[in-house]
């Protein structure tokens, strides 16, 4: 089997996506394209350690979870990953994939649950976004956005329709944490009735971040 980037494997409740609060396994690939403006992973740029994807699953198989997260970075910078996402479905394992939306999900495994951003301006990454990519997501995958301001949210507003998501995925509005209120981006999704799934990133309210968790 061949060997991938790996910046850390770790065991800790989903903090995000419709599986929030589910033991998971976490596998962060090394390597990312994109330099998101808010991204809380920038050391999972660089770095990292060569692992046969062998190891990577035997070190997820002792958590005894059928729930892994691959994600960076950006995992599918490495082109390996697609074998590595093989791997762990044919073990019977639930696998998502958080990736930016900025490369080709055309080659995942169908069995995969893909969790995919649009970026928003304030990302700072908009023009990043890879719109043929939605064509390949189906009910089980997910759309997020991840909402800094009130332009991102108007933004955010547009696109479910313009790019034809409501009916095809979940969608996700996640806040900026420390930069877009919460409570206001609620309100906003109440108020103009939305038909998407507000999230609120778990793991920083439990752990304040802390690499690992």
């Amino acid at each position: 089997m061949s060997s991938l980037r790996v910046t850390e494997i770790f065991y800790s409740l989903q903090g995000e996506s419709n599986t929030v609060g589910i033991p998971t396994v976490f596998i962060r690939l090394t390597g990312c394209p994109l330099r998101c403006v808010y991204c809380d992973t920038a050391y999972a740029f660089t770095g990292g350690v060569k692992t046969e994807i062998t190891d990577i699953i035997a070190q997820a198989e002792h958590y005894n979870t059928k729930y892994i997260t691959v994600t960076g970075g950006e995992p599918l910078a490495q082109p390996a990953c697609l074998e590595l996402i093989v791997n762990l479905l044919d073990k019977d394992f639930i696998v998502s994939i958080e990736t930016s939306g900025a490369i080709d999900v055309s080659g995942l495994d169908s069995r995969a649950v893909k969790v995919m951003d649009l970026k928003a301006p304030s990302s700072g990454e908009s023009s990043k976004n890879l719109y043929k990519n939605i064509q390949y997501l189906d009910s089980k995958d997910q759309v997020k956005f991840v909402i800094g301001d009130n332009e991102d949210y108007e933004w955010s507003k547009v696109a479910l329709t313009q790019y034809g998501l409501i009916g095809r995925c979940e969608i996700l509005f996640s806040p900026v944490m420390g930069q877009q209120n919460p409570t206001e981006l609620a309100e906003k999704i109440l108020r103009d009735r939305l038909p998407v799934r507000f999230q609120i990133q778990l793991h920083k309210l439990l752990w304040d971040n802390a690499q690992g968790k």
